[in-house]
């Protein structure tokens, strides 16, 4: 799936889009029982000439009630529609919900800095934070533009001294030294921040 927000996925598959919000599919098996307000007599008239004619539904938002006019097979349409359309939502929340986008949520940018600050991890959990790191690699900076990675240390450690264009060869390059990283490595108070900014600069200049 393309790295897209849930809100900019929604505006190409979401209900409205495909017309089978609540409001769009009553407009389509059936018509509103009015209330209009007659100025002759002074008070609101309700047509009753549709009473016990329709099957009718009322909306609980508004209280708004239709004549449901529609065919069975119609109505079966919809039901097609609408299980399609909980089928997708299913498995756009399991792809949102596993793998490198649990961690790391969607990337949407197409120039980002990775800043790698390891403190004082285990070395058991030093391998699992490279083990995220290149499943984001592979997973999702395969589909932006540019990237860089930059170690927080007492002496900054930048795979690359600029970001660098996407490709198959730059990010089999970057995983290969995020693995030959040192478990430890000499910080400073202010290597985080130095780090940061460091990131910052790069992804405005690019």
């Amino acid at each position: 799936q393309p790295l897209i927000s849930s809100s900019k996925w929604l505006q190409l598959h979401g209900l409205k889009r495909k017309k089978l919000s609540l409001s769009q599919i009553l407009s389509q098996i059936g018509f509103q029982h009015r209330k209009d307000y007659v100025t002759t007599l002074g008070k609101l008239v309700a047509s009753r000439y549709a009473d016990g004619l329709f099957p009718q539904y009322m909306r609980a938002q508004d209280g708004s009630v239709y004549n449901l006019t529609a065919k069975k097979e119609l109505i079966l349409h919809f039901v097609d529609c609408l299980m399609g359309a909980i089928e997708l939502y299913r498995q756009r929340m399991e792809w949102l919900t596993s793998e490198s986008r649990l961690i790391f949520g969607v990337i949407q940018e197409r120039c980002i800095v990775v800043v790698l600050d390891f403190g004082t991890a285990a070395p058991t959990e030093f391998d699992a934070c490279r083990d995220a790191l290149s499943m984001v690699l592979v997973e999702q900076v395969t589909q932006i533009a540019k990237f860089n990675l930059i170690r927080a240390a007492q002496d900054l450690m930048k795979w690359q001294q600029k970001c660098a264009p996407v490709s198959e060869h730059t990010v089999k390059s970057a995983v290969k030294w995020l693995w030959k990283l040192d478990h430890m490595t000499a910080v400073s108070h202010s290597s985080s921040a130095e780090a940061l900014l460091e990131a910052m600069s790069e992804t405005v200049s690019s």
